[in-house]
């Protein structure tokens, strides 16, 4: 099966028969008709339509080189600048419509899995059936427009278990036994974003140290259907809501994030992609240029959210007619500065562009890397000024049933603004709430700011990015004691 209708991804996530608990409850039905996964589910059976649409085919998808069908523009490894530029406005069309709100839209773990397929070669040296799985795992996922999330981080228990405990111990994630149909698994990992609106999970968490002589049981990778017999998912709290007005974003874009538990879980041969030395989970992410291909994707992001994000501010400037004031100008100045060097940031990742060891073209790392300490620093303070231009009006707020109410006339005639009625007004509030002062908006500001690590990691990896520090001090030892000078002083001595 090629690109799948928005149809066909509804129908396989309601055919799925996920262990899922949300708020003390096993959800029980059609995952699609549960108000906290309905209004994002119907977000992304959209965007599949997207890309069956005849007006969007040729600039979403490419023939499969396997069936010649239809498949992701996502999937596809570039292999030249063309092919990274298409990829680039693929996923500008998916971001473009839901606005950069979306962490785990399909295109990103899509974009995941192609940049490991790209450093298979290297799971050759472990095990040449480790290789032949992800290849395979990649064209499945790619020929089937599988949609997938993604489990990497473990409890803050099961991280410390897996540092002190003896192996037999620990409750780190670990393989606890070997036999004929598989590898069995027992751990727990959370913050599987959209864990349970896709079709399958890709597991692939850091190793903790081993104290055993042999294959270290806590170094895996592997993926499968997340309805696996000893799988359970628990759901943090919905923000989601049902109302489009009253909830613009949540009722739209709310990602469920979710703890998954497994519990000697069966995983295929076929589904393992490395296990036993630690040393292949750091290699498969820095060979495959993970982050560097995954920033690609996620700056195109950053540019929606921002632009989306000036939209607001601007709106709430011409609602409250201060365009002209300096206290308006300033922000809304700056914003547009952060989005111009988002966008030359990632024109710059695209010229830079080189190929790897494997003839994959790898987008030029430094400057999506800053694009990424960025956007971390920068959102919340976007945020803040949304905060600020909507001012008491982020707070005396209706819902859109007031309007409907015997004594609705009266908000049309008081709350009417300078360039709005009174409806549109009290909804462009409302936008501004959700992201100012609302859960949602709240959630989106810590995922944000820790999107792709900590201040401390994103500036370890920036730092580490650049081979020519010791070219940078040089300048300077030239320009104090020039080596001519260098010379003399020495031999004066």
């Amino acid at each position: 099966m090629p690109i799948k209708t928005g149809s066909q991804y509804i129908e396989r996530i309601d055919r799925q028969n996920i262990n899922i608990f949300y708020k003390g409850t096993r959800i029980e039905g059609p995952l699609s008709k549960h108000p906290a996964f309905q209004g994002l589910i119907q977000t992304q059976a959209e965007m599949y339509n997207m890309q069956c649409d005849e007006r969007y085919l040729a600039q979403m998808t490419y023939p499969s080189p396997d069936t010649g069908e239809p498949v992701g523009l996502s999937f596809l490894p570039p292999k030249n600048a063309e092919d990274l530029q298409r990829r680039r406005k693929m996923i500008e069309l998916w971001s473009n419509c839901h606005h950069g709100f979306l962490g785990r839209s399909p295109d990103y773990m899509n974009t995941a899995l192609m940049s490991l397929f790209t450093a298979a070669d290297i799971l050759e040296e472990l095990n040449p059936k480790y290789a032949e799985n992800l290849r395979k795992y990649y064209a499945y996922c790619r020929d089937h427009d599988i949609t997938l999330s993604h489990a990497f981080i473990q409890p803050q228990a099961s991280k410390i278990s897996g540092q002190i405990d003896a192996t037999e111990d620990s409750i780190a994630a670990k393989v606890v036994e070997i036999n004929a149909e598989g590898m069995i698994v027992t751990g727990a990992f959370m913050m599987a974003t959209q864990g349970a609106t896709c079709d399958e999970m890709l597991v692939f968490p850091t190793p903790s140290p081993s104290f055993v002589d042999d294959d270290n049981p806590f170094a895996f990778a592997f993926a499968v259907p997340n309805d696996l017999q000893g799988m359970t998912f628990f759901c943090r709290e919905s923000y989601a809501a049902s109302s489009a007005y009253d909830h613009p974003l949540s009722s739209r874009y709310e990602e469920m994030d979710t703890l998954v538990i497994f519990d000697r879980v069966l995983i295929p041969h076929d589904r393992v992609f490395y296990y036993g030395d630690e040393m292949y989970c750091s290699r498969l992410f820095g060979e495959s240029h993970f982050h560097t291909h995954m920033a690609h994707q996620i700056i195109t992001r950053y540019i929606a959210k921002t632009e989306f994000l000036l939209g607001l501010l601007e709106s709430l400037a011409e609602e409250q007619n201060v365009i002209p004031e300096p206290h308006t100008i300033q922000p809304i100045s700056r914003t547009i500065t952060y989005l111009e060097t988002f966008k030359a940031l990632r024109l710059a990742s695209e010229i830079g562009a080189s190929p790897d060891k494997f003839g994959y073209l790898v987008p030029d790392k430094g400057p999506l890397l800053a694009s990424s300490v960025h956007f971390s620093e920068f959102y919340p303070e976007l945020i803040e000024m949304v905060q600020h231009l909507s001012s008491s009006g982020l707070i005396m707020i209706l819902s859109e049933s007031d309007f409907d109410t015997s004594a609705g006339a009266y908000l049309s005639q008081y709350l009417k603004g300078t360039a709005s009625e009174a409806w549109f007004r009290n909804a462009l509030f409302r936008l501004a709430w959700e992201l100012g002062a609302g859960a949602f908006g709240g959630r989106q500001i810590q995922f944000e700011r820790l999107f792709f690590g900590s201040s401390h990691t994103l500036a370890w990896r920036m730092y580490n990015s650049y081979d020519n520090h010791e070219s940078f001090r040089q300048i300077i030892h030239e320009f104090i004691a020039p080596e001519e000078t260098r010379f003399v002083m020495r031999g004066s001595r």
